[in-house]
Protein backbone atom coordinates (compact mmCIF):
# COMPACT_ATOMS: atom_id res chain seq x y z
CA UNK A 1 0.00 0.00 0.00
CA UNK A 2 2.62 2.07 1.06
CA UNK A 3 4.28 1.22 -2.66
CA UNK A 4 1.16 2.27 -4.34
CA UNK A 5 1.32 5.86 -2.74
CA UNK A 6 4.59 6.52 -3.69
CA UNK A 7 4.24 5.68 -7.02
CA UNK A 8 0.94 7.77 -7.53
CA UNK A 9 2.31 10.23 -6.16
CA UNK A 10 5.43 10.70 -8.61
CA UNK A 11 3.34 9.97 -11.46
CA UNK A 12 1.29 13.01 -10.62
CA UNK A 13 4.38 15.22 -10.00
CA UNK A 14 5.71 13.99 -13.63
CA UNK A 15 2.82 14.94 -15.61
CA UNK A 16 1.63 18.23 -13.55
CA UNK A 17 5.40 19.52 -14.43
CA UNK A 18 6.44 21.37 -17.72
CA UNK A 19 8.37 20.33 -20.31
CA UNK A 20 11.67 21.67 -20.10
CA UNK A 21 11.71 21.43 -16.57
CA UNK A 22 10.46 18.55 -17.28
CA UNK A 23 13.27 16.87 -18.38
CA UNK A 24 15.60 17.61 -14.77
CA UNK A 25 11.65 17.04 -12.64
CA UNK A 26 11.83 13.89 -14.90
CA UNK A 27 15.08 13.16 -14.29
CA UNK A 28 14.87 14.29 -10.26
CA UNK A 29 11.56 12.32 -9.49
CA UNK A 30 12.98 9.17 -11.78
CA UNK A 31 15.96 9.74 -9.06
CA UNK A 32 13.68 9.71 -6.13
CA UNK A 33 11.51 6.57 -7.61
CA UNK A 34 14.63 4.60 -7.61
CA UNK A 35 15.82 5.79 -4.28
CA UNK A 36 12.48 4.66 -2.55
CA UNK A 37 11.83 1.35 -4.63
CA UNK A 38 16.04 0.47 -3.20
CA UNK A 39 14.53 2.04 0.20
CA UNK A 40 11.58 -0.10 0.22
CA UNK A 41 13.94 -3.05 -0.89
CA UNK A 42 15.82 -2.76 1.53
CA UNK A 43 12.71 -1.92 3.83
CA UNK A 44 11.22 -5.43 2.52
CA UNK A 45 14.64 -6.89 3.29
CA UNK A 46 14.34 -5.71 6.74
CA UNK A 47 10.81 -6.76 7.33
CA UNK A 48 12.35 -10.35 5.81
CA UNK A 49 14.82 -9.98 8.41
CA UNK A 50 12.48 -9.46 11.65
CA UNK A 51 10.28 -11.82 10.46
CA UNK A 52 12.43 -14.17 9.92
CA UNK A 53 13.81 -13.37 13.63
CA UNK A 54 9.95 -13.22 14.53
CA UNK A 55 9.60 -16.72 13.43
CA UNK A 56 12.81 -18.17 15.17
CA UNK A 57 11.46 -16.11 18.34
CA UNK A 58 8.76 -18.31 18.15
CA UNK A 59 9.95 -21.51 17.19
CA UNK A 60 12.20 -20.75 20.11
CA UNK A 61 9.01 -20.04 22.09
CA UNK A 62 7.29 -22.79 21.29
CA UNK A 63 10.28 -25.01 22.18
CA UNK A 64 10.95 -23.87 25.01
CA UNK A 65 7.04 -24.30 26.14
CA UNK A 66 7.29 -27.96 24.82
CA UNK A 67 10.15 -28.38 27.47
CA UNK A 68 8.56 -26.72 30.42
CA UNK A 69 5.88 -28.57 29.83
CA UNK A 70 8.01 -31.77 29.53
CA UNK A 71 9.92 -30.78 32.43
CA UNK A 72 6.74 -30.14 34.63
CA UNK A 73 5.69 -33.28 33.55
CA UNK A 74 8.93 -34.99 34.34
CA UNK A 75 8.43 -32.91 37.84
CA UNK A 76 5.07 -34.09 38.65
CA UNK A 77 6.08 -37.91 37.57
CA UNK A 78 9.09 -37.25 40.12
CA UNK A 79 6.92 -35.55 42.83
CA UNK A 80 4.52 -38.88 42.64
CA UNK A 81 7.40 -41.41 42.35
CA UNK A 82 8.42 -39.72 45.47
CA UNK A 83 5.21 -39.36 47.45
CA UNK A 84 5.24 -43.20 46.10
CA UNK A 85 8.34 -44.26 47.77
CA UNK A 86 7.26 -41.84 50.69
CA UNK A 87 4.32 -44.08 51.41
CA UNK A 88 6.27 -47.66 51.08
CA UNK A 89 8.65 -46.36 52.68
CA UNK A 90 6.49 -45.35 55.71
CA UNK A 91 4.37 -48.87 55.27
CA UNK A 92 7.56 -50.86 55.74
CA UNK A 93 8.67 -48.74 58.91
CA UNK A 94 4.96 -49.24 60.38
CA UNK A 95 5.12 -53.30 59.15
CA UNK A 96 8.84 -53.28 60.74
CA UNK A 97 7.33 -51.42 63.84
CA UNK A 98 4.62 -53.84 64.17
CA UNK A 99 6.86 -56.54 63.78
CA UNK A 100 9.15 -54.93 66.71
CA UNK A 101 6.58 -54.75 68.98
CA UNK A 102 5.17 -58.59 68.36
CA UNK A 103 8.82 -59.56 69.21
CA UNK A 104 9.17 -57.06 72.09
CA UNK A 105 5.62 -58.94 73.56
CA UNK A 106 6.87 -62.29 72.83
CA UNK A 107 10.53 -61.01 74.84
CA UNK A 108 8.67 -59.56 77.43
CA UNK A 109 6.46 -62.64 77.82
CA UNK A 110 9.44 -64.96 77.11
CA UNK A 111 11.17 -63.22 80.07
CA UNK A 112 7.90 -63.21 82.38
CA UNK A 113 8.02 -67.34 82.13
CA UNK A 114 11.79 -67.35 82.61
CA UNK A 115 11.56 -65.32 85.53
CA UNK A 116 8.86 -67.23 86.95
CA UNK A 117 10.47 -70.38 85.68
CA UNK A 118 13.74 -69.21 87.89
CA UNK A 119 11.86 -68.41 90.92
CA UNK A 120 9.90 -71.75 90.98
CA UNK A 121 13.74 -73.41 90.52
CA UNK A 122 14.93 -71.20 93.02
CA UNK A 123 12.06 -71.89 95.54
CA UNK A 124 12.59 -75.38 94.15
CA UNK A 125 15.73 -75.62 95.34
CA UNK A 126 15.42 -73.44 98.70
CA UNK A 127 12.42 -76.57 99.54
CA UNK A 128 15.43 -78.96 98.23
CA UNK A 129 17.70 -77.95 100.65
CA UNK A 130 15.26 -77.41 103.51
CA UNK A 131 13.71 -80.81 102.63
CA UNK A 132 17.58 -82.16 102.91
CA UNK A 133 18.20 -80.60 105.72
CA UNK A 134 15.16 -82.35 107.41
CA UNK A 135 15.79 -85.67 105.75
CA UNK A 136 18.80 -85.55 107.35
CA UNK A 137 17.53 -84.66 110.51
CA UNK A 138 14.71 -86.77 110.48
CA UNK A 139 17.57 -89.92 109.82
CA UNK A 140 19.69 -88.58 112.84
CA UNK A 141 16.23 -88.63 115.15
CA UNK A 142 15.38 -92.43 113.29
CA UNK A 143 18.83 -93.31 115.07
CA UNK A 144 18.32 -91.85 118.23
CA UNK A 145 14.46 -93.65 117.98
CA UNK A 146 15.81 -97.33 117.24
CA UNK A 147 18.26 -96.88 120.08
CA UNK A 148 15.31 -95.47 122.86
CA UNK A 149 13.15 -98.62 121.30
CA UNK A 150 16.58 -101.09 122.11
CA UNK A 151 17.02 -99.74 125.34
CA UNK A 152 13.62 -100.01 126.20
CA UNK A 153 13.33 -103.48 124.74
CA UNK A 154 16.44 -104.23 126.71
CA UNK A 155 14.69 -103.15 130.41
CA UNK A 156 11.60 -105.49 129.11
CA UNK A 157 13.99 -108.06 128.87
CA UNK A 158 15.14 -107.46 132.02
CA UNK A 159 12.37 -107.06 133.35
CA UNK A 160 10.97 -110.28 136.27
CA UNK A 161 8.24 -111.44 137.42
CA UNK A 162 9.21 -109.82 140.72
CA UNK A 163 9.71 -106.64 139.31
CA UNK A 164 5.93 -106.93 137.93
CA UNK A 165 4.55 -108.12 141.22
CA UNK A 166 6.38 -104.70 143.26
CA UNK A 167 4.89 -102.78 140.01
CA UNK A 168 1.60 -103.60 141.35
CA UNK A 169 2.07 -103.44 145.17
CA UNK A 170 -0.26 -101.41 146.57
CA UNK A 171 0.89 -100.30 149.80
CA UNK A 172 3.63 -97.98 149.12
CA UNK A 173 3.59 -97.96 145.40
CA UNK A 174 7.50 -97.05 145.31
CA UNK A 175 8.07 -99.24 142.54
CA UNK A 176 5.28 -98.35 140.26
CA UNK A 177 6.21 -94.80 140.69
CA UNK A 178 9.74 -96.04 139.57
CA UNK A 179 7.92 -97.38 136.58
CA UNK A 180 6.19 -94.79 135.61
CA UNK A 181 9.20 -92.48 135.83
CA UNK A 182 10.73 -94.67 133.85
CA UNK A 183 7.99 -94.92 131.09
CA UNK A 184 8.06 -90.65 131.16
CA UNK A 185 11.79 -91.14 130.60
CA UNK A 186 11.13 -92.74 127.91
CA UNK A 187 7.95 -91.40 126.44
CA UNK A 188 9.94 -87.68 126.65
CA UNK A 189 13.44 -89.19 125.33
CA UNK A 190 10.84 -90.59 122.06
CA UNK A 191 9.13 -86.99 122.17
CA UNK A 192 12.42 -84.99 122.06
CA UNK A 193 13.09 -87.32 118.34
CA UNK A 194 10.01 -85.93 116.78
CA UNK A 195 10.19 -83.61 113.99
CA UNK A 196 8.44 -80.28 113.37
CA UNK A 197 7.52 -79.65 110.15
Amino acid sequence: MRKNIIIAAMLAVAFAAPARAEDTEIERLRQALRDATAQMHGLDDQRLAIQNQLNATIQERDKVKNDLTAAKAKIKAVEKAHKEAVAEFNQRLEERNQVLEKWKAAYEEAATVARAKDAERAQAAAEAASFKAMTKTCAERNIKLVQVGRELVDRLRTVHFTDALLSQEPLTGLKRVQVQNLLQDYQDKILEQKVQP
